[in-house]
């Protein structure tokens, strides 16, 4: 389970980062920064804070909501950036990543002393020192709290898509390569919402 030695260990104000949807073949790569008061958040909290994916969506929920209150009363603040598919298409995915963090750190209501970043990479445009924390969202608080963070507010964004471009089940899939979105993509076709310079979109715009 994750903790805060890394962050105790940085000192200072310190942020977790990690990103949602880099993987996709459609949607935005969505990042989040999460700074904890450790010495004012509820122990619960603490400890029920993971690496996303190895929680149920319901937890998930429960744990933004959570998060959400530590916000509101000043125990927690956390911020999302996002880098659109055109951004995307353009710069790549890697890149685009990258400028989704350095906008989810811009947002943040104070500068940090530190960041750790789940990865093996580290923005170039990071406003202070930076550590890569590979599978840091497993081992650092604050990164467990911004993979939630990023990944509910992905999926909220992908369901809300979902209702403007019906058809492809991007609630359902988020976007993800599955049979189903492969089908829906061979009845409807590719969307504008589709990152075009993925192997499979761009197979499907330019197959003989």
């Amino acid at each position: 389970m994750p903790d805060s030695a890394l962050e105790r260990e940085c000192g200072g104000v310190v942020c977790g980062i990690d990103e949602a949807g880099r993987g996709p073949w459609a949607g935005p790569v969505v990042a989040a920064a999460a700074i904890l008061d450790f010495d004012r958040l509820p122990a619960e909290l603490c400890a029920s804070l993971d690496d996303s994916k190895k929680l149920s969506a319901k937890r998930r929920d429960k744990l933004f909501a959570d998060l959400t209150a530590a916000h509101d009363a000043g125990m927690a603040d956390f911020a999302i950036g996002l880098a659109s598919v055109e951004e995307i298409d353009s710069v790549n995915i890697l890149q685009a990543t990258f400028r989704a963090m350095e906008r989810a750190v811009a947002a943040l209501a104070r500068v940090p002393d530190h960041a750790l970043v789940d990865g093996t990479g580290i923005p170039a445009g990071l406003p202070c020192p930076a550590r890569a924390v590979p599978k840091g969202d497993g081992l650092s608080l604050s990164i467990a709290a911004a993979s939630i963070v990023a990944k509910v507010s992905r999926d909220r964004m992908m369901a809300a898509l979902d209702i403007e471009c019906p058809g492809y089940g991007f609630a359902a899939h988020a976007g993800y390569g599955t049979a189903a979105h492969k089908a829906a993509l061979e009845r409807l076709g590719v969307s504008p919402h589709h990152r075009k310079t993925f192997a499979p979109i761009h197979k499907m715009l330019y197959r003989c």
